[in-house]
């Protein structure tokens, strides 16, 4: 049995594009709770001069920049889209170096005797990262409702919308899959609430094995 009393507490969050994970987090650290961002660490380690940020200049060319030297990441979206080798070699450039940075941030958690490190990782299921954590929260909601939260977040086609879903797990399966589950088919004031009632469950659980 695991001992809880020493043990920080490490939650995946994860859900498909739309689904609003990034907002689930956002509430989570506005509460005080100790929250990694992925997409935080996905561009850190892809900004200009890493060594990561060399090997996709090296395989996708100087196209994919722009003016400023960032890479474009909605064109990298975009070419990934629409092809799977380039889409493989990119995760096998960047998903190996997001993850060794998302596990010192957990370890930095335990050191700093946190009770809980949320995470906030998209391709969770689909990369088998599951047993990093003690527990998943899957954010859900509706596909129609996600299409159009992606189209008008990174004003992209309803067509590379779906394509991005075509390229993810299902949300059926990843809710099997979850411990916890979140519908954000509502206002952010409504998701504020499911997000307070599910944070105060978590800690009353694992307070009791103290």
């Amino acid at each position: 049995m695991q001992d809880y009393k020493k043990k920080t507490i490490k939650v995946a969050v994860t859900g498909n594009a739309g689904s609003g994970k990034t907002s689930v987090c956002n509430i989570l650290k506005k509460m005080g709770a100790q929250v990694v961002f992925s997409d935080i660490i996905a561009r850190e380690v892809v900004s200009p001069g890493t060594p990561t940020y060399k090997n996709i200049i090296n395989f996708f060319g100087k196209r994919v920049l722009k003016e400023n030297g960032f890479l474009n990441r909605k064109l990298l979206r975009s070419i990934i889209a629409n092809d799977d080798s380039a889409r493989k070699t990119l995760e096998k450039i960047v998903h190996p170096e997001i993850i060794k940075c998302i596990q010192l941030k957990m370890t930095e958690a335990e050191k700093n005797v946190k009770r809980f490190v949320f995470v906030e990782i998209p391709l969770l299921f689909e990369l088998y990262l599951e047993d990093l954590f003690d527990l998943v929260i899957m954010v859900s909601a509706d596909y129609e409702l996600r299409i159009e939260r992606l189209m008008c977040r990174d004003k992209v086609s309803r067509y590379d919308a779906k394509s991005l879903f075509s390229l993810q797990m299902p949300e059926e399966e990843k809710i099997k899959r979850a411990e916890l589950v979140i519908k954000n088919n509502g206002s952010i004031e409504h998701l504020i609430k499911l997000v307070e009632v599910l944070y105060s469950e978590l800690i009353r659980k694992y307070e009791k094995k103290y």
